[in-house]
């Protein structure tokens, strides 16, 4: 499941002593946090379209994103910090709502229309 491939590449991204920084801005990692969990969660509200799995999903990947705080905290190279914590929720919550406005099928919509462009 390439779902499952996501949610490693962010947990080793987490974890690994010297993740690349793409931005660099003041708190730029806390937009690399929102737009990992959002990432994550918009592309398993693909996957489950019912209501009540798109919030067992949401809810285990702020349960990740806690989680992978607190083992950041058992390292001696990477920080704990609560406002990840917040971005990585904030993210999940912005891809429930653009899920519950209809774009929670926007990866299909663009992959349809690139394979059609490309016949």
């Amino acid at each position: 499941m390439l779902g499952a491939g996501w949610v490693a590449t962010v947990m080793y991204l987490s974890l690994t002593p010297h993740p690349p920084e793409p931005m660099h801005f003041l708190n730029a990692d806390k937009l690399e946090h929102a737009l990992a969990y959002s990432f994550l969660m918009l592309w398993f509200c693909q996957v489950y379209q019912q209501r009540a799995p798109r919030i067992l999903v949401a809810s285990l990947l702020v349960a990740l994103g806690v989680g992978i705080e607190y083992l950041q905290r058992m390292t001696v190279y990477r920080v704990f910090d609560y406002a990840d914590m917040l971005a990585n929720g904030a993210g999940v919550l912005l891809s429930m709502i653009l899920a519950s406005i209809g774009l929670g099928q926007i990866g299909i919509m663009l992959e349809t229309k690139f394979f059609k462009i490309a016949e």
